[in-house]
């Protein structure tokens, strides 16, 4: 198999050697993928290695292996997004906007992504393509709903891969792959062309292997690249959340959380417990997927139900018996609780939390019993989607000991804070690699 790089150490990579062998890997690997672009790639590759052979500029990402998900327009193809629904419906006409930037910076774009159907679980399981193994242990899930894209990374198929966030589907996979996700301010990165699953919570961003490369997949994909500054744990004031966040925490994630908490203040860092009462009414108030994604399924639902994974049908009914007038009232209750978390916010530098408060369940559990998927999903959502619902950005890195499974720590703060996050990602991720 391919050996896991980050993104600068292939610099003097031949490229179309490194995207042959993630094709072969790709066309190998079950589930993962539902659509390769051999050809495509490989051509882009080797125009690449013209590039660099010649010494003319290109962005550091020019010929290099990357997925994207399956509900981004790729042109040419019928965007299914995890399902059989749409199989002969129109292709689309054009890129999403994000594809089209990867492109214009030279990524060679493998294949299009394995998902849960319509991005609507973070449990990431697929009764239609097969549900994508966690790279670290075959027996447990990826999380979703980006499940494919994080397998993709974490299986040193590509060095990065783009997914969409509405609840967590891009830090989940990420935490329980081992991986780093950022979930960007929704506003700076575009979602033209992206099959949506709650338009008012919808947001695009990469999964990789470092923060470093988040940031250099941001900069490409969002309308302005950020300018992080590098930082100094030392100072820093970070709140922990009493709240909510560490209900039903496993040992493996609660161990390595204090540990990382203990890493960070010897580090300088001032870590403070926060009470966060209005967390209890986010799971009322975030009703936005089953209401928007209702709007958008309820025609197809009428005509195709047989066709729905029932888990995810199940979720979209859902959202029949909210009006109109119900969902003004949720928007504006979510504007009155992130003016009353943004206030208890005021004085620190970021939120930290565990991204989930477990590891990855194993697969077969999940798929026995609705109820234990249920259960699981629930969790698995709980702690990522209050980002969503503040309008915010969030990075999730690494933070479990050596010879655990993956456990992710949960950099988070309210809209239009991603450079900052940025800036404390890549500084608690240098702390955590010492």
């Amino acid at each position: 198999m391919m050996v896991p790089m980050d993104i600068a150490s292939l610099n003097d990579q031949n490229r179309y050697e490194l995207v042959h062998t993630s094709l072969d890997l790709a066309e190998q690997s079950s589930s993962v993928f539902t659509r390769i672009y051999r050809d495509e790639a490989l051509k882009t590759a080797a125009h690449a290695d013209v590039m660099r052979m010649s010494r003319q500029p290109q962005s550091p990402l020019a010929g290099l292996p990357v997925s994207v998900k399956d509900l981004l327009d790729v042109a040419g193809d019928t965007t299914m997004a995890g399902s059989v629904v749409l199989d002969g419906h129109p292709a689309a006409s054009s890129d999403a906007t994000v594809v089209a930037r990867l492109r214009n910076a030279g990524a060679a774009i493998i294949g299009k992504t394995n998902m849960t159907e319509f991005g609507f679980s973070g449990v990431g399981i697929n009764p239609h393509y097969g549900t994508p193994a966690n790279p670290l242990d075959a027996t447990r899930i990826t999380g979703g709903s980006s499940s494919g894209a994080a397998a993709s990374v974490g299986a040193g198929i590509c060095v990065a891969a783009l997914g969409s966030d509405t609840g967590g589907s891009v830090r989940i996979p990420a935490a329980l792959c081992g991986l780093v996700g950022f979930k960007p301010t929704m506003r700076r990165v575009p979602t033209s062309g992206a099959l949506p699953l709650a338009p008012v919570l919808d947001s695009i961003g990469p999964i990789a292997r470092s923060v470093a490369d988040c940031l250099l997949v941001d900069s490409l994909i969002a309308d302005q690249a950020l300018t992080p500054e590098a930082v100094s744990l030392s100072g820093l004031k970070f709140a922990v959340p009493e709240d909510l966040v560490m209900d039903d925490i496993d040992d493996t994630v609660a161990r390595a959380f204090t540990v990382t908490l203990s890493k960070l203040s010897a580090a300088g860092a001032s870590i403070v417990e926060v009470p966060m009462k209005m967390f209890a009414e986010a799971r009322d108030i975030n009703r936005f997927p089953q209401i928007e994604s209702w709007r958008w399924h309820h025609k197809l639902l009428a005509t195709h139900a047989d066709q729905y994974d029932t888990l995810v049908a199940t979720r979209i009914r859902a959202g029949e018996k909210y009006t109109e007038q119900d969902f003004q009232r949720l928007l504006a209750a979510r504007k009155d609780w992130i003016s009353r978390v943004e206030h208890a916010l005021i004085g620190f530098n970021a939120m930290l939390m565990p991204t989930v408060p477990i590891i990855a369940p194993r697969t077969e559990a999940l798929l026995a019993s609705e109820e234990t998927f249920f259960d699981v999903n629930r969790l698995l959502l709980r702690n990522p989607s209050l980002i969503n619902l503040l309008d915010g950005c969030s990075l999730s890195l690494p933070c479990q000991r050596t010879g655990d499974l993956p456990v992710g720590l949960m950099i988070g703060a309210p809209a239009m804070a991603d450079a900052r996050v940025f800036s404390i990602g890549l500084a608690i991720e240098h702390v955590l690699s010492d």
